[in-house]
């Protein structure tokens, strides 16, 4: 059977597209990738439209919407991942825009589509004293324990996403003062953050013990696993966990019950902003595209909302007894009052 013009374009926009015109990530694009398989799934089990027959004029608002209701009322997704969904869509329909533009108006009809609002959640964090006991609980008489160590202590000092540490090569480490680590971030990008000395020795001790710090090792997986696989982010996300379950043995009240990965950034972040650190290089640190999305951690943290306010507050209330509280009758002083 000939391949149709909607097989022709989405492979065009998956395999050349993404990763060679706009430069998208791995997850990225495997997201992408998740988002059309359900839209295929759907398409055949809502509406009877196999693969084989799906051309780009059968594709519609109306038929993108019920794919995107489908995803929140059939599936049970909520609305963030509603909006992921459309994210992927609403790319691929701007690449058509250009690509095929014989059914412009209907393109930019989809694109019309405007994202669901979402409930913004709190930032969840820890205290610096919810860190320290945190990396306290690795096993450092064990192999693992201080592989886990390096990793967690990593993850914090950078304020590195789960995917850019699972990233990391041994050559990314710079060991020369001052201490630096690259980090591979969203669309490719690259920054490079400081790396305090203590972490160093950490990290050093431990590519030492593994035989990272050769120059044949340089392109090796930093962290992995008994097979020397390189990390997954199931594998990361169960070292967290693991060792939360054991904080949270030692004190509930520093170890919230939820703890992601991405908690250890948040912490990192919040922790600069309360140390007075400029939120332009926490942005920087951090690799936001912009300070706007690093404004969050300001808004979130209360008590320096508090310090802020309590120095530069000034005390206007009353310090004397009002005179109506010494009159018994309150009536009859208001009615003397200012004649």
């Amino acid at each position: 059977m000939k391949p149709t013009d909607f097989s022709y374009y989405l492979t065009g926009f998956l395999t050349k597209f993404l990763p060679g015109e706009i430069g998208a990530s791995k997850n990225t694009i495997a997201s992408y990738r998740d988002t059309f398989i359900l839209f295929l799934r759907f398409l055949k089990d809502e509406k009877g439209i196999s693969v084989e027959h799906l051309t780009l004029n059968k594709i519609t608002k109306n038929l993108v919407v019920d794919y995107l209701d489908w995803t929140e009322d059939k599936r049970q997704c909520s609305p963030s991942t509603r909006n992921v969904r459309l994210a992927a869509l609403h790319s691929f329909f701007k690449y058509l825009q250009y690509e095929n533009p014989d059914n412009l108006l209907e393109w930019q009809q989809v694109l019309s589509i405007s994202v669901k609002k979402t409930e913004k959640k709190t930032i969840n964090y820890l205290t610096l004293d919810g860190i320290k006991l945190l990396l306290e609980m690795p096993d450092l008489n064990t192999e693992a324990g201080r592989r886990n160590l390096a990793l967690l202590t990593l993850m914090y000092d950078t304020g590195a996403r789960v995917q850019e540490v699972i990233d990391l090569t041994p050559s990314m480490i710079r060991f020369d003062k001052p201490y630096t680590i690259k980090l591979i971030g969203k669309g490719n990008k690259a920054r490079i953050v400081p790396l305090m000395e203590p972490t160093m020795r950490i990290v050093k001790k431990y590519m030492e013990e593994q035989n990272l710090l050769r120059n044949s090792a340089n392109l090796y997986p930093l962290f992995f696993n008994k097979r020397k696989e390189r990390l997954t982010r199931a594998g990361v996300n169960y070292i967290v966990e693991k060792y939360k379950k054991l904080a949270r043995e030692k004190n509930k009240v520093l170890i919230p019950e939820v703890l992601s990965c991405h908690c250890l950034r948040h912490s990192k972040a919040m922790h600069l902003l309360q140390a007075g650190v400029n939120l332009v290089y926490i942005r920087d640190i951090l690799g936001h595209c912009s300070v706007q999305v690093t404004e969050i951690y300001a808004k979130t943290d209360s008590k320096q909302k508090r310090e802020a306010i309590e120095k530069a507050y000034v005390d206007v209330s009353p310090t004397d007894e009002p005179m109506w509280e010494k009159n018994e009758d309150l009536l009859t002083w208001l009615k003397t009052f200012n004649k």
